[in-house]
């Protein structure tokens, strides 16, 4: 269910226009040849998370924002924009239902060559359909 969970995230997050407008791209992992901005996913790990009758998986998911500036304020409607496409992710997916969506932590760093990187984590609780 991670790997269906990865697949109809990307999905969702690239249906959306307004953040594609702000993106050079949405990838699995971090794109090779693209130039900032860009989102990719950094990590994802599951348990276990069944039930008597369903298969069912917790998924922690962390998906790194990467752009330009100085400013700490740099991005910050982007990150909102992420945030939220995340969070309404329809529950109702192909081979599993998405039972709770739950925002975890974010961390934001400045880096070398005036780069920042926003790193925003959340967890899945899964049930297979």
């Amino acid at each position: 269910m991670e790997t269906q969970l990865r697949a109809a995230l990307i999905g969702w997050l690239r249906a959306d226009s307004a953040l594609i407008g702000k993106l050079n791209a949405i990838e699995e992992e971090s794109p090779v040849r693209t130039s900032i901005p860009w989102l990719g996913f950094a990590t994802s790990a599951s348990v276990d998370w069944s039930t008597k009758d369903r298969k069912g998986r917790e998924v922690r998911l962390a998906v790194e924002l990467h752009l330009r500036g100085d400013d700490p304020a740099t991005g910050a409607q982007t990150v909102a924009l992420i945030e939220d496409r995340i969070e309404t992710l329809p529950s109702t997916q192909a081979g599993f239902s998405i039972a709770s969506t739950q925002f975890l932590r974010a961390r934001a760093e400045q880096r070398p060559a005036n780069v920042r990187a926003v790193l925003l984590e959340y967890r899945f609780r899964l049930l297979e359909a």
